[in-house]
This record gives structure tokens, sequence and C-alpha cells, in this order.
């Protein structure tokens, strides 16, 4: 057997040993990068991004609302995922939520629960529920292990683009540079880019969920998206097929055929949706 099949059926039994589940939606990932590898390069990242002197972290009124609505939310995915098996895939998380002053409209949660939310984004949050939304989808990021997933992904294609390296060696010059850019193009219009936007959507259903798990109506989700479609209207955006996010029509109606299910989590007293 030669090394090219080899390395291809290495490339399968690591894919089908490295599958998991994510909560709620049910979805099977593929992650071999050590979740707990990424955790402890976030929280140095973090650290380092805090304590950077052309960071200014916030400690007013604003910065207290993120701190008790991140919490809020916090306890309530732990809650879950603990009473439903999945205590093990938020292990060593270390939950942390800060307000950066920024203009940017922005905010992220790293591996381990390390969260940010930038200041030019609460006028489009408006109020809790609205922040509430934009924490409970970057915390399902996380909970999700999203991070994980792109770089196992990105590894794959690497690894891909090597076996097609090898596959085409004896070809041409030419042939070998249009069959790579044709690669490059097909790996990420068709693996990186689509796992990058079925994350999005993913993040935005399991953040409607946590969001209600924390007293928050999911419904004020749609408008904060509305909200944010306007913000972002005038900047150049290119086509989905070749965006790392959904279109924001995309993403709104997705949203809005979430909700039912997400309702039933904020009208349960009991912290599992009501039947």
């Amino acid at each position: 057997m030669n090394k090219l099949k080899l390395m291809g059926i290495a490339a399968v039994v690591m894919l089908a040993y490295a599958c998991s589940t994510v909560p709620l939606s049910g979805r099977n990932r593929v992650s071999f990068v050590s979740e707990t590898e990424m955790q402890s390069a976030a929280a140095q990242s973090y650290t380092a991004l805090l304590k950077d002197p052309q960071t200014k972290v916030l400690n007013n009124a604003d910065a207290v609302r993120v701190k008790r609505i991140g919490q809020k939310i916090a306890a309530a995915v732990t809650s879950y995922m603990n009473a439903n098996g999945y205590g093990s895939q938020i292990q060593g998380f270390s939950w942390e939520f800060n307000l950066i002053d920024s203009k940017e409209v922005n905010a992220w949660c790293m591996p381990g629960g390390k969260v940010a939310v930038y200041s030019g984004i609460l006028p489009v949050t408006k109020d809790d529920a609205g922040l509430a939304t934009v924490m409970g989808h970057e915390i399902a990021h996380a909970v999700a292990q999203h991070s994980s997933e792109r770089a196992s992904k990105a590894a794959v294609a690497e690894g891909i683009g090597s076996l097609i390296g090898a596959a085409t060696a004896s070809k041409s010059a030419t042939t070998q540079a249009v069959i790579n850019q044709v690669y490059g193009i097909g790996a990420q219009a068709g693996v990186l880019l689509p796992n990058s936007r079925t994350q999005e959507l993913e993040a935005d259903h399991l953040g409607l969920i946590f969001m209600s798990m924390a007293g928050y109506n999911p419904t004020n989700a749609v408008s904060f998206w509305q909200r944010m479609a306007s913000a972002s209207q005038g900047s150049q955006k290119p086509p989905e097929f070749l965006s790392t996010h959904p279109a924001d029509g995309t993403r709104i109606a997705q949203i809005q055929k979430d909700l039912p299910e997400a309702q039933r989590y904020y009208n349960s007293t009991t912290g599992k949706p009501v039947k």
C-alpha cells in the first residue's frame, strides 16, 4: 500500500474517532484539537489583553450589567450541562466577563468562558434582553467548542491539501498550480466557510435557549439582529457563500424558526422545556 493511501486511511480513521455531539443541536462535530489546550491558550491571551496598556476595561454601570447578565447565563448553562450529561464539555471553564471601551460593535467568548463585550455594541443591544442575546450567542460558541472544531477543520483541510499535492506531484508545474488554486478556493468555500456559517447559526440557536434559561425573553433576539442588520447597512459584504457569517435575512429567518423551542425554556420554571 503506497504512502498516499496510508495517509488517506489515517485521515479517515482520525475523523471517525474525533466526532462528538453538540449539546441541544445534536450536530456531530469533528474535534481532535485538545479543548484543554485551547482553554489554556485562551486564558493566557485574555489575561494579556486585559493587561495591555491600550485596553481600557470599564468599571461602570454597564460593566456591572455585563457581569450580571453573563453570570446569569453561565449559571443556567452550567446547570443544564451538568444535569444532562454534558458536564465534561465545560470542564475547566472559568467564567469571566468584562466590558472593554471600544467603538467596535463586537463581543466574543474564548474557550473556557472568557467573555469580552465592547462598549460600541451597547447602543445596538439597547437593553438587558439585547445584551443577553449577544452574550448568549458568544457563550454558545464556547460551549459548543467551535474554536476546537475550526482548528480541527483547518488541520483537515491542510492535510487534504497535502494529499492532493502528493497525488499531483508528477504533473507539470502549470497543472499543479491550477489544481492547487482550485483546491484552495474549494477548501474555503466548500469546507471552512460553510462550517463557520453553520457554527454561527448554531450559536444563534443555542444562544436563544441559553438566554431563555437565564430568564430573558428570546423574542427580543429578532429585534436585536434586525438592529444589527440596520447598523451594518452600507458596509461592503461578500456574497453569503464566500462569507464566514450567514446573510442577515438568513440569520433572522432561522432565529424566527428557532423561537418556539427557545420559548419553551423561557416559560419553564424547572429549567427543562415545557412540552
